[in-house]
């Protein structure tokens, strides 16, 4: 009924809604400043956070009209500066540039749903999932001819004429070489079948299988078969989250319903391509030879623990200068805040991979070096807080006594007018 696909569209809208905001947050947690997506389609309108997401992704630096007083025509100008870049942009497998169709800056700084999550399913399938798959030499070929990202608007008949639809067409190259990927690294080694980006995931095993292709010791796909779903879902993306640093873009909730949204699983699972041992060999190619995955493991872990150091040094010696430096206490009280979110940002990463994996629970030489420098980092980050917080309460004691020194002289005169006046 007309009721029914209501609700289905309005769902499906809340769950895209959703993953896309917990991946854009991933990427501007990059940000310096960091920035956060609270609502998506309220903090798209003016541009800014449109414009800081494209330069996180792409590594260049653009234009973008800032400020607290920005306007409409500000906004549509932020707006059009995004989408020119895009369409700048070339294909990875077609090479022709990405066209969008029937997106335009004033839909955007309107905050229309269909139109906004069509712009940012757009960015996601062109920069995570065609330049991931793109990376996979022994599927670039099993799809012909490509049409990768093309965004176009049409009109439903279960839709009124107002309801706009962004439908996204992935012909050939980045949707069937993430799911050639997925049956050919593991759904075959496990003994399942998955067609689609839909009802295949909705048992949670199909998830399970991917981790296991990636870390065997992680999951027994004999124990999963004789779970539910739900249970299956909350393993698999806690698993991804805690052991492999996958964002939990999804909720067992999202997933374990009639229809699951395929953009948000194929968003979700295009992170693992990253962390896929070496996509020239199977899984069974990988167990042969254990002593190669284990290396592989060992110097994947070596890298983020050395990149985490240098961070956490650099963000000290920020935390540093703010704190000497002399500005006005609502900068300080700005800055304290920027620094506060990339700490939260930080620092699950950085207990996770600072935890022992060894028996007598001592850290590695890396591990204690990286412990060492959060440690550091913490310290700085509460005496900011402390010295904020301190800062504060001056001021607001130093207005209460300039407010109750105001109205004692006030009373004082009004009370010495009375008596002159008897």
């Amino acid at each position: 009924s007309a009721r029914s696909r209501w609700r289905d569209l309005y769902e499906q809208e809340s769950v895209q809604k959703r993953t896309f905001t917990k991946w854009i947050n991933t990427h501007l947690a990059k940000r310096n400043p960091p920035m956060l997506v609270n609502d998506l389609f309220e903090d798209i309108k003016d541009g800014v956070m449109l414009i800081s997401l494209l330069e996180v992704l792409s590594g260049q630096k653009l234009p973008c009209e800032q400020g607290r007083q920005l306007k409409r025509i500000h906004w549509v100008a932020n707006i059009g500066t995004a989408l020119k870049f895009l369409e700048g942009r070339r294909s990875i497998y077609r090479g022709s540039p990405i066209k969008l169709v029937n997106i335009n800056s004033t839909d955007i700084a309107d905050g229309r749903p269909s139109i906004v999550l069509g712009l940012v399913w757009t960015i996601i399938l062109y920069f995570q999932i065609e330049e991931l798959t793109s990376n996979l030499p022994q599927l670039q070929s099993l799809s012909g001819s490509a049409s990768s990202v093309e965004s176009v608007v049409s009109s439903e008949t279960a839709s009124p004429p107002s309801k706009r639809k962004v439908v996204t067409k992935v012909q050939g190259s980045a949707r069937k070489a993430l799911l050639k990927w997925i049956q050919y690294t593991a759904a075959k080694q496990v003994g399942i079948e998955i067609k689609d980006f839909g009802q295949s995931w909705r048992s949670g095993i199909a998830f399970l299988s991917v981790i296991h292709a990636i870390r065997p010791d992680l999951v027994d796909m004999e124990k999963v078969k004789g779970r539910s779903n739900r249970e299956n879902l909350e393993e698999a993306f806690t698993l991804a989250e805690v052991e492999l640093g996958i964002p939990k873009l999804l909720d067992p909730e999202d997933v374990d319903v009639d229809k699951p949204d395929e953009k948000s699983i194929m968003t979700y699972v295009a992170q693992f391509l990253k962390y896929y041992p070496d996509p020239h060999h199977t899984v069974a190619d990988v167990q042969e030879n254990d002593v190669s995955f284990s290396n592989q493991l060992i110097m994947r872990e070596e890298l983020v623990l050395r990149d985490l150091k240098v961070w956490a040094e650099q963000f000290e010696r920020d935390i540093a200068r703010a704190q000497v430096a002399e500005t006005s206490l609502q900068e300080k009280y700005q800055s304290f805040k920027h620094f506060r979110i990339q700490y939260e940002v930080k620092r699950k990463q950085i207990e996770l991979v600072t935890r022992s994996l060894r028996k007598d629970g001592k850290l590695s030489l890396d591990q204690a070096i990286v412990k060492q420098a959060w440690d550091r980092v913490s310290s700085r980050v509460n005496s900011s807080a402390f010295y904020t917080q301190r800062v504060c309460v001056c001021v607001c004691v130093c207005i209460y006594v300039c407010v109750c020194v105001y109205i004692y002289i006030y009373i004082y005169i009004y009370k010495r007018r009375v008596y002159a006046r008897v």
